[in-house]
């Protein structure tokens, strides 16, 4: 922060370059190469689906906990390094050794990445005002899909001109991933922590857990929205969490460059629902946005699913744009309705439930697509219509949900913590 209290544009800078260094490894490894080496190697779908429910089962617990202990030491940044420098460590081991030790890699990665996210998206109160917030999270997920192309362009660089094989992609990305992500541990600066609060240890994950959710309740909107979002979420992480590329590849029969052109055209579409939304969520108020591009989304992946039904695999062209402005447009509105709702006091805290159900939903989404088609033997189309029907209910729960802006009472505004003389 300014010494007028102020986020400074050098700090606003680096948070969203962060948001770059995150995608390069959400779209580069999650979304397509790590598909791309199960496929080559003949893995079942099972084994994303067991890396990602196994790491959802850890951040469950782990993102309260380190949430509400932000919220107290008022220092998030040195958590984002920690969990910076292992998912970049577990991502250039991957692709090496037996197919054991790559899902163990993925599965730290995806911990570490999801844990400092919980941080990462607090400090979004520490870069931006109240009038610039949904601009700011807009420019954090519209300059951050441009990652992908990063990410996307590495990887086909060591496996198609460089013949580096995946082991060598998976390394250029953890590079670009960490070098993108430096701005952000040097030039954001944060707010003090909480006065007097306590400090809470590891025994106290599960209690803090219950307590983080009891203490929801007593906030207007908090929980409606959060059970709301586990459902579109659940859609939503299935498919950029490897499923679409495995869906258009080996449901659809189309081959890796035709994904990676849907994917460069899906990109470009996210980096302008990212960048456009931000003044929609200003006028309309985030909620509004999320409800439209959550119907977006239901479009998106019925296009996908008559494109396998009918063998017209033209049609899912349409997944590329319309799923991409939803995917830009559906984070930028998302974090800035859970600020709305959540007291400033509290606010890591209940980010930290918010990380919870984005990850519960991980663990539900690809076991249920695990089960439908691995299990089920049934085709890969029942398990986008299944998705259609998480994303559905989501937005029906969200219609109760009231996004205004609130008058917080003075138990609930921050109080900054004493400094030592």
């Amino acid at each position: 922060m300014s010494d007028a209290g102020r986020p400074t544009r050098l700090a606003t800078v680096s948070w969203v370059t962060y948001d770059l260094a995150n995608t390069i490894f959400a779209l580069g490894v999650v979304g397509l190469y790590f598909s791309d080496w199960l496929i080559s190697e003949n893995h079942p779908d099972s084994y994303l689906a067991l890396v990602q429910a196994a790491a959802a089962a850890v951040v469950i617990f782990l993102a309260p906990w380190v949430g509400a202990r932000s919220d107290v030491l008022g220092r998030r940044v040195p958590t984002l390094i920690a969990t910076t420098v292992i998912a970049v460590a577990a991502t250039a081991a991957l692709a090496t050794g037996p197919a054991w030790v790559t899902l163990l890699m993925l599965w730290a990665a995806v911990v570490a990445v999801n844990t400092g996210s919980v941080v990462y998206d607090a400090l979004l109160v520490d870069v931006s005002t109240e009038q610039t917030r949904g601009k700011v999270s807009g420019y954090g997920v519209g300059v951050g899909y441009v990652g992908s192309f990063i990410g996307l362009g590495l990887g086909s660089l060591a496996l198609d001109v460089l013949d580096w094989g995946y082991e060598g992609a998976f390394r250029l990305i953890a590079v670009a991933f960490l070098v993108f992500a430096l701005p952000a541990f040097f030039f954001v600066r944060e707010r003090p922590g909480v006065a007097d609060a306590e400090l809470p240890t590891v025994q106290d994950i599960v209690v803090r857990l219950i307590r983080s959710w009891r203490a929801a309740r007593d906030y207007d909107g908090v929980v409606p929205f959060l059970v709301g979002r586990f459902f579109y979420t659940d859609a939503i992480n299935t498919l950029i969490g490897g499923f679409l590329a495995i869906f258009v590849i080996d449901e659809l029969g189309l081959d890796r460059g035709f994904f990676m052109t849907l994917l460069a055209i899906a990109i470009t579409a996210a980096v302008v629902g990212g960048l456009g939304s931000g003044r929609f969520i200003e006028v309309h108020g985030p909620l509004r946005v999320l409800r439209f591009v959550l119907v977006m989304w239901m479009v998106a992946i019925a296009a996908g699913v008559v494109a396998a039904v009918t063998g017209f695999t033209e049609v899912a062209w349409v997944i590329g744009p319309v799923g991409g402005l939803a995917l830009g447009a559906t984070w930028s509105a998302d974090r800035v309705v859970m600020i709305r709702v959540s007291p400033p006091r509290r606010l890591g805290e209940f980010y930290g439930l918010y990380a919870t159900v984005g990850r519960f939903a991980t663990i539900l989404g690809p076991l249920v697509w695990a089960l439908i088609v691995d299990g089920l033997s049934l085709p890969r189309t029942a398990a986008m219509g299944a998705l259609i029907g998480f994303i559905a209910i989501g937005w029906t729960i969200l219609g109760g949900v009231d996004d205004s802006l609130r008058e917080w009472a003075s138990g609930d505004q921050l109080i900054p913590r004493a400094t030592p003389s």
